[in-house]
């Protein structure tokens, strides 16, 4: 699979290989189809705290103290992971992060799981 991807560095296209194991186990937990969703909706990087507010709403429970264990489970494990499939651009720093990849590479995959809007 060849899916096209944003370099940037640079306002054009690159190529870049995502192989469907990459994006199978990408898939794998259910907060990182939330994350690869709630991107695929965006146009522009968005904060780390609108993902986790996202999914705290997601998985009912829209309570400050789950936002905050949302935020530590997307940084220290989902979002190093999405980021090493090539699926996200994460900058850990400024807490933004955004789809590194077309959105129809995954929304095929979020269909099946059922994560779309």
């Amino acid at each position: 699979m060849k899916p096209r991807t944003q370099n940037p560095r640079k306002a054009e296209i690159d190529r870049s290989d995502v192989s469907s194991t990459q994006l199978f186990a990408a898939l794998a937990e259910e907060r990182r189809q939330y994350a690869l969703g709630y991107l695929s909706q965006k146009t522009a990087a968005i904060q780390l705290g609108d993902l986790a507010e996202y999914i705290a709403l997601k998985e009912g429970e829209p309570s400050y103290d789950r936002y905050q264990r949302i935020v530590v489970d997307l940084h220290h494990r989902h979002l190093p992971h999405l980021r090493d499939a090539g699926l996200v651009r994460y900058d850990d720093d400024a807490e933004l992060l955004e789809l590194a990849v077309d959105r129809d590479v995954v929304a095929p995959y979020l269909r099946l799981a059922d994560h779309t809007e």
